[in-house]
């Protein structure tokens, strides 16, 4: 028989790292869907898709019966070893899907932190320049130089130093933080013009490498970006040489209502980072982009003995069929405007319901004093604290840890998602 909830959280306790964080600390039997049913038999409708990974949801039966098969195969002959075909496979059509005609390439790696190191890795090699520009509230990783690019201190940052050198941060506007009496088309000129004078005053385009950006910035809040201010940023690459980097991480994959975030923009990136609902659930990620600058390492210079696992490779090639056969592009928009008409509904209840936001299904709902606005991070812990302590996994994000988001499964039905809401409305 197996162990009960309390003894297995006790063993938790003693032999897991404290560091790692739990929002949740019931223990997970079975999941499928949008629902996960813990070892009590207890369901549990599921907001939060593993921090935005399950895009096509737990266990797509079109995945699970797949990878039974491709198990059987082989498990890891290792690519720097010997070639298998659904590495290519998954090259060419990331190669098709993603922004741009141009010819690209791709490397596969394992984690989103590691796809953006090797961005940065091939940028520098590229340009033969040092410098790399992220952005304030921005999020990348917790490897040295990935914690290094991102912007929030705790519980990231705190204790950890140093930090990887030359790595700056650039405004990026957010109009829920507009002065008062400023119209949001003069606030994003003034972020404008703050981001050329970055340029100016921090660094000198001329010795920077790459700009990494959040289409969206997923950790910093669901912060959404205006066209006019990604356009800007985009034509300073463009006249100093610099490689645009758009870190799809948490957006890709139909999030937002396109199969990449950025398409929103109306800008073409030289390269992106991909992992998270690329293979749904997977270790995988990658870096896709324009040929001439993927193919800047020598042999050797990039790669990783998991890097591009040929299971996950054939679950990836899966997800994009599924996005494609399931329209899940168009579920994202109706699901996303769903959640954000629910959440205007509670604000017209709850006074310290502040800002709602959303691209796509990727939808964000800020908690502020109800007198002064300010961020309110305590009760934004307890509003996620009781909802899944009563059947729905909700994650909080932002930068002042006062933003509720939203990461269900693209695939979530009506009964699971109206579920949800009933706990969610019960929590506020």
């Amino acid at each position: 028989m197996g162990k009960t909830q309390e003894q297995l959280v006790s063993l938790r306790n003693e032999y897991v790292a404290r560091g790692v964080s739990n929002g949740n600390t019931h223990i997970a039997d079975f999941a499928k869907g949008a629902t996960v049913t813990d070892n009590e038999g207890k369901e549990w409708i599921d907001f939060a898709g593993a921090i935005g990974t399950l895009n096509v949801g737990h266990s797509h039966p079109k995945i699970t019966e797949h990878l039974k098969k491709e198990l059987e195969r082989f498990i890891l002959p290792g690519f720097n070893v010997i070639m298998y075909e659904s590495y290519i496979k998954l090259a060419e059509k990331l190669a098709e899907i993603t922004p741009g005609d141009h010819k690209k390439k791709t490397v596969l790696l394992n984690s989103g932190a590691e796809a953006v190191e090797n961005a940065v890795k091939i940028a520098r090699k590229y340009t033969g320049r040092q410098q790399v520009v992220s952005f304030i509230r921005g999020f990348h990783g917790r490897t040295n130089l990935t914690m290094s690019m991102t912007s929030k201190v705790k519980p990231y940052k705190f204790g950890f130093g140093p930090f990887a050198p030359e790595v700056y941060q650039a405004p990026y506007p957010y109009l829920a933080d507009k002065p008062e009496g400023l119209s949001d088309e003069a606030y994003i000129d003034s972020v404008i013009k703050d981001l050329k004078n970055f340029f100016i005053a921090t660094v000198d385009p001329s010795e920077v490498a790459c700009v990494v950006i959040e289409p969206v910035q997923g950790e910093g809040g669901f912060i959404i970006p205006d066209k006019k201010f990604v356009r800007a940023l985009k034509d300073i690459c463009e006249e100093h040489g610099i490689v645009f980097i758009a870190d799809e991480i948490q957006t890709g994959f139909a999030r937002t209502g396109k199969m990449f975030a950025i398409e929103h923009f109306d800008v073409i990136p030289d390269l992106m980072t991909v992992s998270k609902s690329l293979a749904a659930g997977f270790p995988l990620s990658g870096v896709v982009g324009r040929s001439e600058i993927v193919d800047s390492p020598n042999p050797g210079e990039i790669g990783g003995t998991y890097a591009g696992n040929p299971l996950a490779c054939e679950a990836a090639l899966k997800v994009i069929e599924i996005i494609e056969e399931e329209n899940l592009n168009a579920k994202a928009e109706q699901l996303g405007a769903t959640i954000e008409a629910t959440l205007e509904s509670y604000k017209l209840e709850h006074n310290f319901v502040g800002d709602i936001r959303r691209l796509g299904a990727m939808v964000a709902m800020e908690i502020v004093d109800p007198e002064t606005k300010a961020p309110d991070k305590l009760k934004t812990s307890q509003i996620v604290k009781t909802a899944n302590d009563n059947g729905l996994l909700l994650l909080s994000a932002g930068i002042n840890g006062n933003v509720i988001r939203f990461l269900a499964p693209l695939v979530i039905t009506d009964q699971e998602l109206n579920k949800g809401f009933t706990i969610l409305e019960s929590s506020l």
